[in-house]
């Protein structure tokens, strides 16, 4: 073999700039082959076949596949099982190293584990490098020598540990290899199809990043923190889709986090780290409760009310708004992420696990660590250094979050006409007016599924196992 040539695997990191495989297998003076596999083992999972994120990631691809070239080499695309088709193509190349950045979910350990071993049987190495986080294993630990289990402690000793050296950029320059075996599939030749990606306002790829980026660096990132809990403003970055696959580099926006002083916002991309961490040291996460005894908690079965979350038909406008902007367009504002998962867990009774898996099918951002934590902070099994007693009363959310009902109006249009003070709660409206407005609770409109002070007793009873004896 030519010791002088290795193959970068691209994963959730589709960008040609500040990418710590590529820089990292550049780093020799090798020639360098480029690679992304449309793994079957998740996509023969999906339940459509206009599936966004796979829209969204064959069009980012494109565009890896245009910045390769110009640098002289080009995106070899395969499809099938990952694992198995990075081992033949590494053997094919004839390189002595594959390069990739590391994933933290359980089920990519175990397939990387498989691929190193695989090709370690043909003196092939598999190097794995730390690029979608700040931080990682032991690099923040406790006075204990034990990973954190709290955010804020955390979040403070991320901060101290923190040095200029951690958000470097990585330089991406070099030969590359293999433009002419290089090119990127049509949808249609994978089994999928392009999506509404357009109508629902996303723009995949480098230079859609680079567009938020810039539009949230410029009007948005000096009053993150005052503005990002109000779902009817646009006070956040929106680029969540991004970080999850990696298509602009978290190393920067730390960077620049920094330099504008911008701590709630920095504050957000630690939280990121904060549930990587958590994943990686805890995979019993994925199934369980991060705090073993919530696991003795008995929810509901009630499927009827499950139904009614999914499709926002709760009858807390709210709730119900935030449930169709998810299923409409495939994103959820994170305050109301908060909300609905509370609703779920507090009001209705239900497992967390439902509502995490929902979000996971329909979430273009879906990212395993911060679905599964935010939905465990929810569910109070998390990490979370708040009683189990903490319950969102939908209700008081509404009127906080949304005080004149503009995010309502957007999602539940049959409550137009509704003014800014009955828009939260329509069952209060008397019915004369109902009926005068055209908006007739249980006819218009579902009546509340549940008493939320009801509610809030039967979890508190619920929750009961948890409670330390005395």
């Amino acid at each position: 073999m030519n010791s002088n040539k290795a193959l970068v695997w691209f994963r959730r990191d589709l960008r040609d700039y500040d990418h710590a495989a590529l820089s990292a297998a550049l780093a020799g003076g090798r020639r360098v082959y480029c690679a992304f596999v449309f793994d079957t083992d998740i996509l023969d999972a999906l339940p459509s076949a206009t599936d966004r994120r796979v829209h969204f990631i064959h069009t980012a691809l494109l565009e890896l596949d245009d910045a390769l070239r110009a640098k002289g080499g080009g995106l070899i695309v395969r499809h099938g099982a990952a694992g198995r088709e990075i081992a033949a193509l590494a053997r094919e190349l004839g390189v002595t190293t594959v390069f990739a950045n590391r994933d933290y979910e359980p089920a990519a350990r175990q397939r990387d584990a498989a691929v190193a071993a695989d090709l370690r049987t043909t003196g092939i190495a598999f190097e794995l490098c730390k690029d979608q986080v700040i931080f990682e294993g032991t690099d923040v630990l406790t006075q204990n020598g034990q990973p954190f289990s709290v955010f804020t402690p955390y979040q403070k000793a991320w901060r101290k540990r923190l040095s200029s050296a951690d958000y470097a950029t990585y330089p991406c320059a070099g030969q590359l290899a293999g433009g002419e075996l290089a090119g990127v599939p049509e949808l249609g030749a994978i089994g999928f199809a392009a999506s509404d990606l357009g109508a629902v306002g996303i723009r995949p790829g480098m230079s859609g990043a680079r567009q938020l980026w810039d539009d949230f660096r410029r009007q948005g990132l000096a009053d993150y923190g005052s503005q990002r809990d109000f779902p009817a403003r646009r006070g956040v970055s929106y680029l969540s889709v991004h970080l999850r696959f990696g298509t602009l580099s978290l190393r920067r926006l730390v960077g620049e986090a920094l330099a504008q002083q911008a701590d709630s916002w920095l504050n957000e991309l630690i939280w990121r780290d904060f549930y990587f961490m958590i994943l990686d040291h805890h995979p019993h996460v994925v199934r369980h409760a991060f705090k073993p005894a919530y696991d003795a908690i008995r929810w509901a079965d009630w499927p009827t009310g499950f139904a009614a979350w999914c499709n926002g038909q709760t009858g807390y406008p709210l709730v119900d708004a935030a449930m169709r902007q998810l299923n409409d367009c495939g994103w959820m504002h994170n305050r109301l992420r908060m909300i609905a998962a509370s609703f779920l867990c507090k009001d209705l009774g239900l497992d967390w696990r439902l509502g995490e898996r929902y979000f996971a099918e329909r979430l273009i951002d879906f990212d395993l660590a911060a679905n599964n934590g935010g939905w465990q902070w929810a569910a109070s099994s998390g990490c979370d250094a708040q009683p189990y007693f903490r319950i969102f009363n939908p209700l008081t959310q509404s009127k906080k979050f949304d005080p004149e009902g503009q995010f309502i109006r957007r999602y539940l249009p049959e409550l137009a006409g509704l003014d800014n003070r009955h828009i939260h709660a329509p069952w209060l409206l008397p019915a004369t007016e109902q009926q005068a407005l055209g908006v007739v609770v249980g006819r218009d409109y579902p009546g509340p599924i549940v008493d939320h002070a009801q509610a809030r007793e039967a979890t508190l009873a619920r929750y009961a196992v948890v409670r330390k004896p005395a």
